[in-house]
């Protein structure tokens, strides 16, 4: 029994060491979560995880193969490790290998893994687990204070006002975490100041300011953090209390000084707007230059119309239907006449006048009534209600015959419109009326206007600008008027019947004509011309204005800045929605005259401007600005005429076919005085200067007046060559009392035409003397040159030298050039002297006469003593042989005076000469 129970034993404990041979080796690997949530405080080194670190293996119990011997951390740089606390239940920890920091990295993401203790101490064969992701956060710690961006705060306000925010203070925290990162709320430390703080840090008035007062108010701030932890060091805020502050325009000046010649000048160069720091949305600025007092409305060409017009390029043929009135015009004699410094006189039509113009006025050819040109000057002055006038203003109306038919055109204002009525035939067609609506025509201001018609087309130019009508009218129920050709300015007559009493007072009615429909405004410068109107060029050249405003620098223009020039360019606007470039622009709005000498004076200017604001409550208001501008004088050119006084030439050279000369070494210069100092003027030479016309110092009239009485037709005249003068684009008038010569040349064509003036007298004049004056000027006689008088001598008696004489001439010129000073004022041809005693001719005349009796009564005597001694004829023959000009002289004798007072041996000489002459007479005797 005992035996049997010893063999069971054996055979258990065989079982059992069987079963553990069996069972050897490590066949699981080891398990743990896939990701783990972990945070550690910026001041431990613990990470605590959620769940917490375990690994599992299913080998357990067994040992080495069941149990976890150790973590493994993945990742480069990270800053943690894992250890095993129980390796039997698996239980591990991840610990920071060192000092963690939340501001450097607030996160840390890293992968984990774990392994068993294998199949013996030595751990091998051991397993792992699969990687598991950890996401470790950094828990923050209040460590750092808020530190302000700045020491000082500085703002300013405007006195009187408050504010919703007068400026921001603001601190930062350099903690990582929102709780101790934020600054909750800020604090004044000064006390009793007129500001508070909100949390953000916007500081705001608590009263209005005075900067009567105290001028900077300064005070004290500190923050606070989340954590409560104060600013390491408080800052200071310094509040400047300014005046009050008014939008407005800065640096400009009232008066503006203008130099002729000096190019463009900008008017504002260092303007700007004030603002006072408000809001803006739009802005909106017109500067006016006012220039309606300087002529027609501006400065233009001082030349004559006529001048003008070729100057331009003009087509010919215009006639003036308001011509100054004359005895040849004189239709215009009723009118008022404006002074004016203009090319053309300034009619005044009252509103109860008008003239009619002679039909031998009108141009040849006026039947072509269809295709022609009107051209005037009108400043409308309202008339009958002004804008809103009831009552239709004829400028012009005019019945035209043409080959046997008649046509009609009516030119009125009606208020602020323009109307053209345009009746092609009376006995046929049906008039047509063109319309124009323009604020010109009712402003009260002067502007230029140019029609032309090509019917069926229409066009209206004014100021240069065309305009096409705005409506036209088919007005079929007019009556024709009646069929004579007639035209009257200023008004139109109406064909009515007329009630006429008679005998046994009954009344009649016969056909008439009555006047009315009255223009009241001033007219200039109307002419008609058959064809049609001026190129765009010439009307540019002849009536734009020569001054105005513009903006020439679009290149720095700022983004979304606009500008506008009218077409008078009186008025220029800047619109633009910044301040500061709109500053910038209107600094580059500039003034030019292009004329070398411009009407000096006053003109006005005005700035208006308008702001826009986000909300129309409490916009800015701009007051405008009034200042002029002031064109100073410009250096007057002056025109000097300089030649010979007097001249003295045989009778016969009046009387030959070309005359004599008046100027024949005629000089004519410019100059314009420059103002160097108050005391001192100078002259400089203006050959290079040139009028706005390109002509080198034009002149534009020269007259040669005749001094004392007028010419006698019937044996004087003054004449030029009229061909070459025409050549050249110049007129004459010729008359008894002058010659007159018109014309825009250069002072080199008036001077060949003038000294070509020649002074001519028939065989039955018996004069001594003729006194001339001559005078220039330019600029429609705006500038007028000294006058110059010269006086020519007809020496009566003296034949042409014979060639045997030339010695003796030449003598006598050369003694001429000798004479004494109270004679030099007397000067042959070619002598070139000034004339002190205007009478010495009459005087060396009567002394003539004096030494030609002395002579004969010296000739006599000599006569009677040679019949006493018996002298021989054959003698005195032979006197006569030696001087055969004396025989054919028929007594003829020469007396050079001026050489009888320089030498009495030259009178001596003469002496002889004639004794020698009386010879012969005395052997007939």
């Amino acid at each position: 029994m005992i035996q049997r129970d010893i063999c069971l034993s054996v055979l258990f404990v065989t079982a059992l060491l069987h079963s553990v041979t069996c069972n050897k080796g490590n066949k699981h690997k080891p398990w743990m979560e896939a990701q783990y949530q972990g945070i550690i405080m910026e001041n431990d080194n613990t990470v605590l995880l959620n769940p917490p670190l375990f690994a599992l293996d299913k080998d357990a119990p067994l040992r080495y193969a069941g149990e976890i011997c150790g973590f493994r951390i993945h990742g480069a740089g990270t800053p943690f490790e894992a250890v095993v606390l129980d390796r039997t239940t698996g239980e591990g920890l991840i610990r920071a290998k060192g000092p963690v920091d939340c501001e450097a990295q607030r996160e840390h993401t890293f992968t984990i893994q774990a392994h068993d203790c294998g199949e013996g101490p030595d751990g091998s064969n051991s397993k792992k687990s699969h990687k598991a992701t950890v996401h470790v956060r950094v828990n923050d710690v209040n460590e750092f204070a808020p530190v302000f961006g700045e020491r000082v705060f500085r703002a300013s306000v405007t006195e009187g006002r408050m504010y919703e925010r007068v400026l921001r203070v603001q601190a930062w925290d350099q903690d990582c975490s929102p709780q101790y990162s934020q600054v909750c709320f800020y604090q004044i430390l000064t006390p009793n100041v007129p500001f508070t703080i909100d949390n953000d840090g916007y500081i705001k008035n608590t009263q209005p300011l005075q900067a009567s007062g105290e001028r900077v108010i300064r005070f004290t701030v500190t923050a606070y953090d989340c954590g409560k932890k104060r600013a390491v060091e408080d800052a200071e805020v310094e509040i400047q209390v300014k005046p009050t502050c008014k939008p407005s325009w800065r640096g400009w000046n009232k008066r503006i000084e203008y130099v002729p010649g000096s190019g463009s000048l900008a008017l504002f160069p260092t303007i700007h707007l004030e603002t006072c720091e408000e809001p803006i949305w739009s802005i909106q600025a017109t500067v006016e230059i006012q220039t309606s007092h300087i002529a027609k409305g501006c400065d233009r060409d001082n030349y004559s119309e006529k001048s003008l017009r070729k100057l331009c390029g003009a087509a010919p043929g215009d006639v003036d239907l308001l011509p100054p009135s004359s005895s040849t015009y004189n239709w215009t004699h009723s009118l008022p006449v404006q002074d004016t410094q203009d090319s053309s006189p300034v009619f005044w039509f009252n509103g109860s006048q008008s003239v009619e113009v002679p039909p031998g006025r009108l141009p040849a050819g006026g039947g072509a009534a269809d295709h022609l040109t009107l051209s005037f000057w009108l400043k409308h002055a309202g008339g009958s209600g002004g804008r809103n006038g009831k009552e239709e203003e004829v400028l012009l109306c005019n019945t035209v015959q043409n080959d046997g038919s008649f046509s009609h055109y009516t030119l009125a204002v009606h208020g602020c419109r323009i109307s053209f009525l345009y009746w092609s035939l009376l006995d046929s067609a049906h008039p047509v009326k063109f319309l124009w609506k323009l604020e010109q025509v009712c402003d009260v201001e002067w502007h230029h206007y140019a029609l032309s018609l090509e019917f069926p087309t229409v066009s209206l130019y004014v100021d240069g600008v065309t305009y096409d009508p705005a409506l036209m009218h088919d007005n079929g129920a007019l009556t024709p008027p009646k069929r004579q050709g007639r035209m009257m300015i200023g008004g139109c007559w109406t064909d009515e019947k007329i009630s006429v009493k008679v005998n046994d007072g009954e009344t009649s009615r016969t056909s008439g004509s009555a006047v009315g429909r009255f223009l009241r405004g001033y007219v200039s410068g109307l002419s008609l011309r058959l064809g049609p109107v001026d190129s765009r060029e010439v009307i540019d050249c002849l009536y734009a204005c020569k001054e105005g405003l513009q903006y020439t620098d679009f290149d720095s223009l700022g983004k979304g800045m606009k500008v506008h020039v009218n077409p008078a360019q009186s008025q220029l606007t800047l619109e633009g929605d910044d301040a500061l470039s709109f500053s910038r622009a209107l600094q580059h709005v500039e003034y030019l005259n292009s004329l070398q000498f411009p009407t000096s004076g006053v003109r006005p200017l005005k700035l208006q401007t308008t702001v826009r604001c986000l909300t129309d409550e409490g916009c800015l208001t701009v007051p405008d600005l009034d200042g002029y501008l002031v064109v100073l004088p410009p250096d007057a050119p002056q025109v000097q005429l300089s030649g010979s006084p007097r001249s003295a030439h045989p009778v016969s050279d009046f009387q030959g076919p070309l005359g004599v000369s008046i100027f024949p070494d005629l000089r004519i210069t410019c100059t314009v005085s420059h103002n160097l100092s108050p005391n001192k003027l100078e002259r400089a030479p203006r050959s290079d200067v040139q009028s706005p016309d390109g002509i080198e110092c034009a002149l534009e009239r020269c007259e040669i007046g005749v001094v004392g009485m007028e010419l006698n037709p019937e044996y004087e005249s003054l004449s030029l060559d009229v061909s070459s003068a025409w050549q050249r684009g110049l007129e004459t008038e010729n008359s008894s009392r002058s010659l007159r010569i018109t014309g825009v040349q250069n002072v080199a064509v008036y001077e060949d035409i003038l000294r070509s003036v020649s002074y001519r007298t028939g065989p039955r004049a018996s004069l001594y003397s003729r006194k001339f004056h001559l005078s220039c000027s330019e600029m429609n006689e705006r500038y007028v040159s000294n006058p110059l008088y010269t006086e020519v001598d007809m020496l009566h008696g003296i034949h042409a030298v014979s060639p045997s004489h030339l010695l003796s001439a030449q003598q006598f010129i050369h003694n001429v050039h000798q004479a004494p000073a109270e004679l030099s004022g007397h000067a042959l041809v070619g002598a070139n002297h000034s004339s002190a005693f205007p009478g010495v001719a009459m005087v060396i005349i009567v002394v003539c006469i004096g030494f030609l009796a002395l002579i004969v009564t010296l000739g006599l005597s000599r006569i009677h003593n040679v019949r006493q001694r018996g002298f021989e004829g054959a003698e005195m023959e032979a006197g006569n042989q030696r001087d055969p000009f004396w025989e054919d002289s028929a007594m003829t004798i020469t007396v050079n005076p001026m050489e009888s007072l320089q030498s009495r041996g030259l009178v001596t000489a003469q002496k002889s000469a004639v004794s020698e002459k009386h010879d012969p007479e005395e052997e007939k005797r």
